[in-house]
C-alpha cells in the first residue's frame, strides 16, 4: 500500500483519487480554494462515487470509495506523501509548483499527467525562485490513464483506461527506480521514455485536440458543442490535414533521435484497437463513443491548453532544428487570432523551459544527464 497526494480535484485529478484508493491506497486530494466545489462535495458525501452507467452508456470501475484526506491546504498535502500525482491543465502547473515550493524536499516525486515539458519549465521556475539546492524528481507523462468526466461535484463517469501510458523522467539517470515506484501503485504501466521531450512529443492530443477544434470552431460555438467530438467533428479531409501536422511532429522527433509513434498506432496500441486509419479509430472507439460533449468555444482546453504547452513548444523546436512546419504555425496563429493571444509568445518557448541559446547537442545532454 501507497500513500499519494494527488493535486487537481478537476476530472483526472477525482477520478485518480477514486482509483487509487480503490485499489487499495492511501490518497490525499487537494485544490486551491478557488476551485474547491468538488473537494467540499467529497467530503460532504464522505467520498467518491463512479457511476455504472450515464444515459444509458455503461462505464467501468463503478463503486464508491472513501479518500483517507482532501485538503485546500498545500502544506497538508505536500507532508502527506514524498509521491505527488499532480493532474490539472498544463497552464495550472506553474502557478501550484509556486505553492508547493516552500514544502518539497529532496525526497518528492512530481509526477505531472500530462507533463508538456513541465518538468524543464518547473526545474526552470526553481531555479529563478532561489532552490537550487532542491533536488526533487521530476516525472512527465504524455497523457492521463482514463477516459472520464465529473458528472457532478465529487462524483465521475469512467467511459475507458489506456494498456498503458509513456513518460520521461527528469533527471534522467533516476528513471529507472522513479518508474518502479511509480508502477508500484499505478493502475496501469508507465513504460519509459528517452527523455521528458520525447514524453512531450508523445502527447496523443497534438492533432486530434488543437486541430480539429480549430477546423470545427464555428458548429461548435453554433450549436454549444453538443456533438461526439471524436466521431462527428473528424472527416476525410480533416484527416488528412490532421495527417500533414502529423508527419510535421515525426520529422521533429527524428532530428531529436527519437523513433516516435505514429498518432494510429500509439492509439491502437493504448486501447487494444486495430484501426487502419485514425479516422477510423475516432469513428469506431467504443471508449470515445461514449463522450457525448466537446468543447464549446475557442476557450476551451482544447485551444487554451493544448496551443501552447502541445504545439508552440513543436514550433520552437522546429526552428531549433530547421524543420518547416507550417501546419503548425497555421493552428498556433488562427488559434492565437481566435483568443486575441499571441500563442507564441504566451506558450511554452525554449525560454521558459529553460533551454534559451542552447544547441541541440546541449538539450540533449541536459535532459539526459
Amino acid at each position: 500500500m501507497s500513500k499519494i497526494t494527488v493535486i487537481g480535484a478537476g476530472n483526472g485529478g477525482v477520478t485518480a483519487a477514486y482509483h487509487f484508493t480503490k485499489l487499495g491506497h492511501d490518497v490525499c486530494l487537494y485544490d486551491q480554494v478557488a476551485f474547491d466545489t468538488h473537494i467540499n462535495a467529497i467530503k460532504e458525501n464522505n467520498g467518491i462515487k463512479a457511476l455504472d452507467e450515464v444515459n444509458e452508456i455503461q462505464l467501468i470501475l463503478s463503486g464508491f470509495e472513501q479518500v483517507d484526506c482532501t485538503t485546500t491546504s498545500m502544506e497538508e498535502a505536500i507532508n502527506y506523501s514524498e509521491m505527488l500525482v499532480m493532474i490539472v491543465p498544463s497552464f495550472a502547473q506553474e502557478p501550484l509548483f509556486e505553492k508547493m515550493l516552500p514544502y518539497l524536499t529532496d525526497d518528492h516525486i512530481l509526477f505531472s499527467l500530462p507533463g508538456n515539458y513541465g518538468s524543464l519549465v518547473l526545474n526552470n521556475i526553481k531555479r529563478k525562485r532561489g532552490y537550487n539546492n532542491l533536488s526533487l524528481t521530476f516525472v512527465d507523462a504524455m497523457t492521463i490513464p482514463w477516459a472520464c468526466r465529473l458528472s457532478e461535484p465529487g462524483i465521475v463517469s469512467i467511459m475507458g483506461i489506456k494498456e498503458f501510458i509513456y513518460a520521461g523522467v527528469f533527471p534522467n539517470p533516476r528513471a529507472g527506480e522513479t518508474l518502479k515506484r511509480i508502477n508500484g501503485f499505478f493502475p496501469i504501466e508507465v513504460k519509459p521514455l528517452s527523455n521528458v521531450i520525447e514524453a512531450g512529443l508523445e502527447n496523443i492530443n497534438f492533432g486530434g485536440h488543437p486541430l480539429i477544434t480549430t477546423l470545427n470552431i464555428g458548429l461548435l460555438e453554433n450549436f454549444k458543442g453538443q456533438f461526439n467530438y471524436y466521431c462527428d467533428c473528424v472527416s476525410p479531409s480533416t484527416d488528412r490535414a490532421s495527417s500533414k501536422m502529423e508527419k510535421e511532429r515525426l520529422r521533429i522527433g527524428k532530428e531529436w533521435g527519437f523513433d516516435l509513434r505514429s498518432e494510429l498506432d500509439m492509439m491502437n496500441a493504448l486501447y487494444n484497437s486495430k484501426a487502419v486509419s485514425v479516422y477510423e479509430f475516432n469513428k469506431t472507439s467504443v471508449t470515445h463513443g461514449k463522450i457525448h460533449s466537446a468543447p464549446d468555444s475557442a476557450r476551451s482546453r482544447y485551444i487554451t491548453e493544448d496551443v501552447p504547452n502541445i504545439l508552440v513548444p513543436c514550433y520552437e523546436f522546429s526552428k531549433l532544428l530547421s524543420v518547416e512546419v507550417p501546419i503548425i504555425e497555421s493552428c498556433i496563429r488562427i488559434a492565437s487570432a481566435y483568443n486575441d493571444v499571441d500563442y507564441f509568445q504566451e506558450g511554452r518557448t525554449l525560454e521558459k523551459m529553460g533551454l534559451t541559446g542552447m544547441s541541440k547537442e546541449e538539450i540533449l545532454d541536459y535532459v539526459n544527464n
